[in-house]
């Protein structure tokens, strides 16, 4: 099952005009049997600041 993966990005979209949200949603419509995940506060170092969360949905990811 193909993965498409977002961050919230909210607090840092504040600082610059990307419509996060509206990207991920956009891409995930673009591939078959898509899964979506958006992680609501999460900044860009995700992967640093929330790793517990993070790593097991990229092992998922990586396994396929």
């Amino acid at each position: 099952m193909p993965y498409v993966t977002t961050a919230d990005g909210a607090e840092d979209s504040k600082k610059i005009d990307v419509p996060c949200q509206s990207t991920g949603v956009l891409s995930a419509t673009l591939v078959q049997q898509p899964t979506l995940k958006i992680y609501p506060g999460f900044p860009h170092g995700m992967c640093t600041t929330h790793p517990e969360v993070i790593n097991p949905d990229l092992l998922a990811f990586i396994k396929g």
